[in-house]
């Protein structure tokens, strides 16, 4: 994968090719940001461009051998670590990212490196409540790989995809290597979730903060896949909120049916708080909790939008907002129960309950909690 195949972030590329090119490079680096953003997909362009024989114009060549081992992530002196788990899994058996790596390389390979965590768990169908773990025993397998002499590269390379995923003793036993490599050894990180890896893992990484990708980048790249319209093409950018995946799905009408069906559930909280029909919510809840994470995460992240754009409307600022059909029509005649005595306090509830989505809080608590804590907010305004 090359700097070139990644969309936008072209600053950041310019400096991660300066300081290879500088010889400044940091034996342990935090790339940080989502995976809509690029961050999976910019640590391997950075790695191959590092072990690139052949670099040109801030980039690697992507012809020599290096450069397509890297590319297919099967290079001998790169290592990838990831999350991994299992339905059915026996009492204390271990596993290893290695058992998984091709499954794991035919993914990247079909994202371009886009790879979310919920892509990663779908394919592994862990279902709803299964998630990935990096254990203890893969950190052993990290310190015995990198205790290696290199094979072909000048850098022995590990990375460590969504790190926040190891527990409290695979995160410790990794603190030494981190602190004091061996020679010619680089770490690289890429979490999500920079928030819930330990003090001392981050104050020994220099952190690359991967942003979210500019709405102009992204209005172009919809033009350039075919949306003629220039009003449609801001409006997907937009709506896509930082992430080239999220565009891909707008443009090919894929998020449509998840998108009304968010919103759906939306209107429905919404009236049922007006009406203070508890019971109801309550019934509404469990209805919730029985979505899988990553959907309850996607209504969250709606429902956010949907309030944002209706307070736009109640400020009598429409023109920087992007709605259109029945979800204008119900924000508009919504606005007025949205305003600055209750917009903060209603984002905060959707922020705390993501956070305990994420933290894998038990989803009809967390949910009823959420519609009664709503309906508070929005009967008493």
């Amino acid at each position: 994968m090359r700097f070139a195949d990644i969309i936008g972030q072209e600053e950041l590329k310019r400096h991660l090719a300066q300081s290879v090119d500088t010889g400044r490079i940091s034996h342990a680096q935090l790339f940080s940001g989502s995976a809509g953003a690029g961050a999976l997909a910019l640590a391997v362009a950075y790695v191959q461009y590092l072990c690139c024989r052949h670099r040109l114009n801030g980039d690697s060549c992507g012809e020599c051998p290096d450069c397509k081992q890297i590319e297919a992530l099967a290079h001998p002196d790169f290592h990838l670590v990831f999350p991994v788990n299992k339905q059915g899994k026996k009492s204390g058996e271990v596993m290893l990212s290695d058992e998984f790596i091709s499954l794991f390389r035919q993914l990247f390979a079909e994202r371009r490196g886009y790879v979310s965590p919920q892509d990663w768990y779908d394919r592994l169908d862990l279902g709803k409540t299964l998630k990935g773990m990096i254990s203890a025993r893969e950190a052993d397998e990290i310190i015995r790989k990198l205790s290696f002499k290199s094979f072909e590269a000048d850098y022995k390379i590990m990375l460590v995809w969504l790190p926040e995923a190891m527990n409290e003793e695979a995160a410790n036993k990794i603190l030494k290597i981190l602190e004091e490599p061996w020679e010619r050894t680089l770490f690289i990180l890429v979490s999500e979730r920079p928030d819930r890896l330990l003090p001392t893992i981050i104050s020994r990484t220099q952190e690359v903060a991967v942003p979210r990708i500019a709405p102009e980048v992204l209005e172009r790249v919809a033009i350039d896949s075919g949306i003629s319209d220039p009003l449609q093409a801001r409006n997907m950018a937009r709506l896509a909120g930082g992430s080239f995946p999220e565009l891909q799905h707008l443009a090919a009408g894929e998020s449509d049916a998840l998108r009304r069906e968010n919103f759906q559930f939306f209107c429905n909280l919404m009236r049922l708080s007006y009406n203070d029909k508890h019971l109801e919510l309550i019934g509404w809840a469990e209805e919730a909790a029985q979505l899988s994470r990553e959907q309850q995460r996607a209504f969250l992240l709606d429902a956010a939008r949907l309030l944002r754009e209706s307070y736009m409307l109640h400020a009598g600022i429409p023109e920087i907002g992007y709605l259109w059909g029945e979800e204008l029509a119900f924000c508009s005649k919504f606005a007025p129960f949205v305003d600055s005595g209750n917009i903060e306090a209603l984002v905060a509830q959707i922020e705390s309950a993501a956070a305990q989505i994420a933290q894998n809080g038990n989803p009809t608590i967390v949910f009823t909690h959420f519609a009664l804590a709503v309906s508070k907010l929005i009967k008493h305004l």
